[in-house]
Order: structure tokens, then sequence, then C-alpha cells
């Protein structure tokens, strides 16, 4: 990864997160430690983020109104291979006419490219999907009640009156932010919120989430493992990580991504 992109996706988590460590950026950019090290001086030198003891701060507070989750733009740049891959396989576990949720991210909006000659009802609070499907397919969109967050394309509301309750699907297609054997993690209270809502009305419940996430700790735990049914992840899972999802009595999915279309069920 380029330098300039590098700096941007640091000074971007940075300032969503208000503080980050070496290894959480260093992961993020696919870079070592050392470089990451280098980079969050260079960024302080310029004024663009403040350098602490094993990681970097933001040098302002994030205003009202902004959400500790990474800009869609930015994160999009982010493992693009494992995501597209893996939005194929989750794409193809759809059939005509039926209910679907799509929580929004980067990962997840990927699936959209794949649905143009299929019909859907599609229920989604990503702004960026729901576009899409529009303008590129002939599903049927619906949006919940909320405000709208520019940087990430969703769509929120700390209030149970949403809408969300009135529609129920089959399945429900989320990323997360992190996965482990405590759960499914997110980074911001709002977004639980909105995804803990949504996975009431969804019968199945699909994570989408390439092999780096099962690497990405959080303290903010959505659910247990165990509430997903599938898990879809990249060729880069470690046999301990598909083990724990396997002993959760989850069916684990692995997009190849040296085979073009090619799909392993592990489960």
């Amino acid at each position: 990864m380029h330098e300039r992109d590098r700096h941007r996706i640091i000074v971007s988590v940075v300032q969503a997160r208000s503080v980050a460590t070496v290894q959480e950026l260093a992961r993020l950019t696919e870079a070592s430690e050392a470089t990451t090290r280098r980079d969050i001086a260079a960024l302080a030198l310029r004024k663009k983020v403040k350098r602490v003891r094993g990681g970097a701060e933001a040098l302002e507070t994030a205003p009202f109104g902004e959400i500790s989750s990474l800009p869609f733009e930015t994160a999009r740049t982010i493992k693009e291979r494992e995501k597209s891959a893996i939005a194929k396989e989750a794409a193809r576990l759809c059939g005509e006419g039926e209910a679907i949720i799509i929580n929004g991210g980067t990962t997840t909006f990927q699936m959209v490219h794949h649905f143009a000659g299929i019909r859907l009802q599609v229920l989604t609070n990503s702004f960026s999907i729901a576009n899409h499907l529009i303008e590129h397919s002939e599903c049927t969109v619906m949006l919940p009640a909320g405000a709208i967050y520019r940087d990430q394309g969703l769509i929120l509301s700390p209030f149970e009156s949403d809408g969300i309750a009135h529609f129920r699907a089959r399945r429900m297609f989320m990323g997360a932010q992190g996965i482990s054997p405590y759960g499914i993690a997110e980074t911001d209270p709002l977004i639980i919120q909105s995804e803990q809502r949504l996975m009431r009305q969804a019968d199945e419940l699909v994570l989408l989430v390439d092999s780096s996430k099962f690497h990405h700790p959080s303290s903010m735990i959505i659910a247990p493992l165990e509430r997903a049914h599938i898990v879809i992840t990249d060729d880069g899972v470690s046999d301990k990580d598909a083990g724990m999802v396997e002993a959760a009595g989850v069916r684990l999915l692995v997009a190849n991504l040296s085979e073009e279309g090619g799909v392993q069920d592990v489960a």
C-alpha cells in the first residue's frame, strides 16, 4: 500500500476512534509495525494526529453526531479482494423473491453487484446499498427511520420506533469489526443498537468477515457467536479460527481467492 493511502487510513481511524494502537493500524494498512510507527511520527509532525505511547490519538474529540466507525470510502479500500469474494458467496444464498436484511458495511455493499438479475425485498440501513439497488436492480428497497451519518452512509436511530419491527426476513447479512470466542464485536453503541434490532427480524444471521477480523478485538459485543448461522470468510482464515467457528455450531463458508468463484463448505 502506498504511503499516501496508509496515511489517509491512519488519520481516518484515529479520528473515528479517538485513539488507535500501532498493532491495529499496522493490520489495517497491511504494513509492518516499524513502518506504522514511522507513519505516525510523520503525521504527528504534520499535526494530523498526536503521537502517544503504543499508538496515535486524535487531536480533537469527534463532534456531536459522529460515530466511532471508519468513513465508508476509507474502509472500502481495505481488503477489497477478500470482501468481493466473500460478498459473492453471500449473494448466492439469496433466492428469487426472498426478503432479506443487509446491514450497512463495505463487505455487505459488495453483494449488490450480484443482484442485477434477481428480485428481492431488501431492508437496509445503508444509504449506499439502497442507492445502488434502486439504480441497478429490480429489488424492492426499504429503509428504517433515523439520521443519516454521511461519512459511513448509515441511517441510524436510538429509538425502537424506526420501522424495523414491521419487516420480517429469511436472512440478515452483516459484517463485524471483530469476531472471537466472546462473540460478534462492533465499535459504536449506536451501530450496535441498530444491528440488534435488525437481527431480531431475521430467521438466520449470516456474518461476512474477512480473515483479519478474527484478530480484531473490541470490548463491545453485539451477540454471542452462536447467534450466527453462517460465517463467510476468505481462505486466509487459520485452522484455529475455523475451529472456533465450528465449535460454536456455526456453518463456515470459505471463499477461495485463488479460484474465481470457488468456495469451501467447512462445516
